[in-house]
């Protein structure tokens, strides 16, 4: 199964019900109070059906849902690839106020039994749910790729991304994810409320343009680097993570362990590397 849904190369707009306006009253330590409007970053709940049997509620920000769920199927092991979704669709069975947030798969075959994972997904946890310490296990292969990056792409790939997210300039509330070449080309960029959300969607993408596993990328977050997200780096074959933010213990246990170059606190003029460094040139 493919979607029409092309990478723009331009700066996407924002996509529909992805913000919303409100009232609010900034508190000045030196000057009058007074009221204005302002945008937020709609978080609501995705309910997600198989073959027409609630699954889970991924909490979300609406827009690219269908990439959402790709991506997080992909990265839960029950679909491998985009071809094995038969069907995507919003029932026509659900209320009004329900339509637009029920999403409904078909799938020719599952790979894992999901019944697991049948709970609410919040959108700051990407792993909650799980049943056990056994269940957080991740049993994968190495990443292999003969990507490096120089620094001084790196160094510039930050502003690259702020420039290229929308709802981000609007409401300040969503992390990113965003996969670029060794030559710091933009591919795909995606935004949530949840970072692993970006993440799904992003896979999600590449997922249904055949681009998995995607060993001629690099993958950038807005945030901080957790397990969850190196995680669904290596179920994508990822071979380098740049993050803005700090990396946590875990992330770099298993980035190391899965052959995944992880870079933190990435900035103009610096960087830290926390494993497989041998990707980062001169």
């Amino acid at each position: 199964m493919r979607f029409n849904n092309p990478e723009q190369r331009r700066p996407a707009p924002v996509p529909p019900g992805a913000t919303v306006s409100a009232r609010v009253t900034p508190l000045p330590l030196d000057d009058r109070v007074v009221t204005r409007d302002d945008t937020l970053a709609v978080e609501a709940p995705l309910e997600l059906r198989l073959g027409g049997k609630p699954l889970t509620v991924l909490m979300r920000t609406p827009g690219h849902d269908e990439e959402l769920v790709t991506g997080f199927l992909f990265n839960e092991g029950i679909i491998a690839d985009a071809d094995e979704l038969i069907s995507l669709e919003h029932p026509s069975d659900a209320r009004d106020a329900e339509h637009g947030n029920v999403l409904d798969v078909r799938l020719m075959t599952a790979r894992r039994l999901p019944s697991e994972r049948l709970f609410l997904s919040n959108s700051s946890c990407g792993i909650c749910g799980k049943q056990s310490l056994a269940s957080v296990e991740l049993h994968g292969v190495p990443v292999r790729s003969d990507l490096v990056v120089p620094r001084r792409v790196l160094a510039a790939l930050p502003d690259r991304l702020r420039g290229a997210q929308p709802v981000f300039a609007e409401t300040g509330g969503v992390h990113a994810s965003a996969l670029f070449t060794p030559a710091g080309v933009l591919v795909a960029v995606r935004e949530d409320v949840g970072r692993h959300n970006a993440l799904d969607k992003v896979v999600g993408w590449a997922l249904t343009e055949g681009r998995v596993p995607l060993g001629d990328c690099l993958l950038l977050v807005s945030g901080r680097v957790s397990y969850e997200l190196v995680q669904k780096a290596i179920a994508a074959g990822i071979p380098l993570i740049a993050a803005v933010g700090a990396p946590s213990s875990l992330a770099v246990a298993l980035a190391e362990r899965f052959g995944i170059t992880l870079v933190g606190f990435l900035r103009p003029g610096s960087m830290n590397c926390y494993a497989h460094p041998s990707r980062v040139t001169e």
